[in-house]
């Protein structure tokens, strides 16, 4: 897993490329940890995540969790078709409640549902 990081005022951009899964999960937890402890707000580009497996999506809810008890936000930018089907499979997106693009249509969580 590649991050690459940049800042743009209070917001902390983050794009994420290769696997999100078990093999990177527990060093990706720390570092989304100390970004969200830093940063008030969070953006997680995922255009570039590959493949994701049970253990990025509970990283995934793990962060939106730890940014909710910071009172911090992260969002969920781009998602790659990767992510996207399987967000939708466990029925994810409307807890996550950011907007979805798909073939350049915007669309919201509750069309997902």
């Amino acid at each position: 897993m590649d991050v690459v990081e940049q800042q743009s005022g209070a917001t902390c951009c983050v794009t994420l490329s290769g696997s999100l899964d078990i093999y990177c999960a527990a060093e990706m937890r720390e570092r989304l940890a100390a970004l969200l402890r830093q940063h008030p707000v969070l953006e997680l580009n995922l255009a570039e995540v590959e493949e994701i497996d049970t253990s990025g999506v509970q990283l995934l809810l793990a962060a939106k969790q730890m940014a909710s008890n910071l009172g911090h936000t992260l969002k969920l930018t781009a998602h790659s078709a990767p992510v996207l089907a399987t967000l939708e499979l466990c029925k994810l997106l409307p807890y996550f409640g950011d907007p979805v693009v798909e073939f350049g249509t915007p669309r919201t969580t509750k069309d997902a549902a």
